[in-house]
């Protein structure tokens, strides 16, 4: 997977909690960065994740030794 700014918005916009969201805004400098760190470790963890291989029907697969 391909990390674009339309697939970090996405993440921000409709896989993150809304507290994170709601936080972000908040009054008290604590919600913020607590937030934010959420937030960040979101996009991170997409970061790490690692791209899935393509599957093909037509490779056969060899045996681990």
């Amino acid at each position: 997977m391909t990390i674009t700014p339309e697939r970090i918005a996405e993440l921000l916009l409709v896989e993150s909690p809304g507290w994170c969201r709601a936080g972000l805004t908040a009054p008290d400098e604590r919600m913020r960065e607590r937030a934010a760190d959420e937030l960040a470790s979101l996009v991170y963890s997409h970061l790490e994740a690692p791209e899935q291989p393509a599957q093909d029907a037509r490779q056969m697969t060899l045996p681990l030794q």
